[in-house]
């Protein structure tokens, strides 16, 4: 589709489950962490092979290198070929959900011969399952629930995988053909949903070169199936990576662009409610523009800005169309300034190398000030209870910040800031004791284990210490694999207004935690927030963009978005929770 990383990471992956499923815990790492490398790198692996520098790539050695150089001569990996024939091959996929590790798999494939998805549901609805040992009621029904999960997941995408293939669609489009005056994804893609079916794609064109549009759109080379064909609206069957996904095009005059962008932007409740309001006045709305009942007579639809004019209301921004007060405020002309990627002024949560990052913090401070206008960054590498990240325990941390003072002397200025991504261990308590934390710029306290209990208190408690800025991806789902844990949001809000501590909206693409109800419902409460990639290598500095919808899609503005905002400003609210709270001002 774009380069061949996607399909390259994904058998890499697939091979890492499978030495898990082996008992091979080392291989098992080695390669899943290579996988995670590549999807995320910026150019086609091919490049990097060309160039003489994938042994500059971190993180790859020279075995699975070789495995890379093989795949990209010959399209397969011999090694991956003969490991699948000795693992059921739906459990490849099903090791990557909650409960269903490689030795929950094996013990059910060797003691219950279970070999298929299918027989492994009927087993769990059966009892079959809860029979063996070391299993119980609550563990076979969190599996069913997981299993779930994963066929819903199946149906609909993330929407960062949406949006690329969207406009990979749209830049071949655009690139090939100059009968294409204007084209929009619209739809859900369009109001930034966090995840996708269909996609749905408009275009503006002469009738004349309709049919050579839809030529050029249904002979794709990732187009599998053509649904419909005509010179309106073309249907098909798209497969990207793995996956299949229906694509539609419709094609409209100049005339009935903004008509035609409103309705298929707008969710169903949104379009309704908007609807009934034109009623009321006399009109009627459709894709083609607004027309007066009585008359027939058209009165707008080449912009959406004329369609909401012609009902008495402001132009509402997609991510609002989903009919939760954006209406009534568009009557009123009271709609929300939404916050920009543009009014972003640094990055408050990053790991590096010296925990599960893929980057040292030089190459991430290069990276960031030659491809971002930040004037800040804040690199906050896990705590030692994070083994499986490599934290870091108190020796290490005090190393790391003489790294960071060292890089920021090099530079000239203090641009890298010093943070932590501090455990909230079980009774509430932080993996770092406040002397540590005391020393630090930023501390973002995040929940990294114990899911299925309900995590409130814990939360509540680690936001009454001074040193805890922010709570990292507060209700700690995975979208498509893990359901958020039990946690009271509105005492969270509550507590994180008292408090003086932020909440963050976590924009990775399996994560935007927290969602956008929370974030509306923050706004309202007056409780500050913070837009953070968690990024773990470069290319996720890229993932800002979805925090920014989904703060857009809960009415934020820029106001309610600490990293809006200078570091003297920052710091401020990092001091006035230390002097409430009876911290230390000044770093030791």
């Amino acid at each position: 589709m774009y380069n061949i990383n996607k399909d390259l990471a994904k058998i890499l992956k697939k091979t890492g489950a499978i030495y898990e499923f082996l008992d091979d815990r080392f291989r098992a790492l080695a390669y899943q962490r290579a996988a995670n490398i590549i999807e995320d790198l910026p150019d086609d692996i091919r490049n990097y092979i060309l160039a003489n520098k994938l042994h500059e790539i971190k993180g790859i050695g020279s075995g699975i290198a070789s495995k890379i150089q093989e795949y990209v001569n010959t399209g397969k990996i011999q090694k991956y070929e003969e490991l699948k024939k000795q693992v059921p091959e739906d459990f490849i996929e099903l090791m990557g959900l909650p409960g269903f590790g490689p030795k929950t798999l094996r013990r059910i494939y060797e003691e219950l011969g279970i070999k298929t998805k299918e027989e492994l549901i009927k087993a769990l609805e059966e009892g079959k399952v809860e029979k063996l040992s070391g299993f119980g009621p609550k563990k076979v029904e969190n599996m069913l629930k997981g299993l779930q999960m994963y066929e819903l997941s199946q149906r609909r995408i993330l929407l960062w995988e949406a949006l690329q293939i969207s406009r990979y669609i749209t830049n071949k489009l655009k690139k090939a053909l100059k009968e294409i005056k204007d084209i929009e994804t619209v739809g859900s893609v369009r109001r930034r949903k966090e995840t996708i079916g269909d996609l749905d794609i408009l275009v503006i064109s002469e009738e004349k070169d309709r049919m050579k549009i839809m030529d050029y759109f249904t002979s794709l080379p990732e187009v599998v199936e053509i649904l419909v064909k005509g010179p309106k609206k073309s249907s098909v069957i798209m497969k990207f990576d793995g996956k299949k996904r229906q694509v539609d095009l419709r094609i409209f005059n100049q005339e009935e662009w903004g008509a035609a962008l409103q309705y298929f932007t707008g969710s169903k409740e949104h379009n309704v409610h908007l609807r009934e309001i034109a009623k009321e006045k006399g009109l009627k709305i459709n894709e083609y523009g607004v027309y007066k009942v009585d008359t027939g007579e058209k009165i707008a639809g080449e912009t959406e800005e004329s369609v909401y004019k012609a009902v008495g209301m402001d132009w509402i921004p997609p991510e609002l169309r989903e009919d939760r007060g954006e209406i009534e405020a568009a009557l009123k002309h009271n709609l929300p300034k939404l916050v920009e990627l543009k009014d972003i002024k640094g990055d408050m949560h990053i790991h590096s190398t010296w925990s599960d990052g893929v980057n040292s913090i030089k190459d991430i401070a290069d990276f960031v000030k030659n491809n971002y206008r930040y004037e800040y960054i804040v690199i906050t590498d896990h705590s030692k209870s994070q083994r499986v990240a490599h934290g870091l325990d108190e020796e290490r941390i005090i190393r790391e910040i003489e790294e960071i003072r060292t890089l920021n002397k090099m530079m000239g200025w203090d641009f890298i800031k010093i943070g932590t991504e501090v455990d909230i261990l079980l009774d509430g308590s932080l993996d770092f004791p406040d002397e540590i934390l005391a020393k630090l710029d930023w501390v973002v306290a995040s929940v990294h284990s114990h899911f299925n209990r309900d995590n409130t208190d814990r939360i509540l408690k680690a936001m009454e210490n001074p040193y805890v800025n922010v709570i990292g991806h507060p209700t700690g789902r995975l979208i498509g694999i893990r359901e958020p844990y039990p946690v009271d949001m509105d005492a969270v809000i509550k507590m994180a207004k008292e408090t003086g501590t932020a909440l963050e909206i976590n924009a990775q693409p399996r994560r935007l935690d927290i969602n956008d109800i929370w974030i509306k419902k923050a706004v309202e409460e007056g409780a500050m927030l913070v837009i953070s990639t968690d990024s773990h290598n470069l290319s996720n500095f890229a993932y800002m963009e979805l925090g920014v919808s989904q703060a857009r899609r809960g009415w934020a503005e820029k106001k309610h978005i600490l990293n809006t905002r200078s570091w003297k400003e920052i710091k401020d609210f990092v001091d006035k929770k230390r002097k409430k709270l009876g911290g230390v001002i000044q770093k030791i």
